[in-house]
């Protein structure tokens, strides 16, 4: 699943990625070697902000992150991450761990003109989708299907 995300997503060096969900830092850490590979001068170097809502994930995760080396690539910030992270928005990939019964309207609000967000959409109990957004140079959003998935929930304000 990892590996269809990050296809999906588009990744290139030097992208700001916005990541709701932060698990075990494993899925940021793949990211991370795409977007700000060790072989590119730092200057060039994109970043992850990866939310976590659950506190001791967050921490464990963190832990992980700097064990491996990744802490100059990526943050972890232990917030509501339905909501995004408008600090260090916009974003130019927006990627979420967990299915939400929606879009989450500030992911949307928060990903930059021409970025990309995948995200599970549908019910805990019953199927859902992995959807991928594109958004053009006018704001607008193009939804494409790409399959069936089985995610844990999104929780927080625009979770279920």
């Amino acid at each position: 699943m990892v590996s269809i995300i990050n296809e999906a997503l588009e990744l290139e060096i030097g992208n700001k990625v916005l990541e709701v969900g932060a698990g075990s830092g494993w899925h940021s850490a793949t990211i991370a070697e795409i977007i700000a590979p060790s072989s590119t001068p730092r200057s060039e170097w994109g970043c992850i902000f990866t939310l976590e809502i659950i506190k001791h994930l967050a921490e464990n995760a963190r832990k992980n992150i700097i064990n491996s080396k990744y802490a100059d690539r990526i943050k972890i910030i232990n917030t509501d991450g339905s909501k995004g992270y408008l600090e260090k928005a916009p974003y130019d990939r927006v990627l979420v761990n967990a299915a939400a019964p929606s879009i989450p309207p500030p992911l949307i609000d928060q990903l930059k003109t021409g970025g990309i967000l995948i995200i599970p959409i549908g019910n805990v109990s019953l199927f859902q989708n992995l959807i991928k957004i594109s958004k053009d140079v006018n704001g607008q959003i193009k939804k494409e299907n790409l399959g069936g998935v089985a995610f844990v929930p999104l929780t927080g304000k625009f979770g279920q």
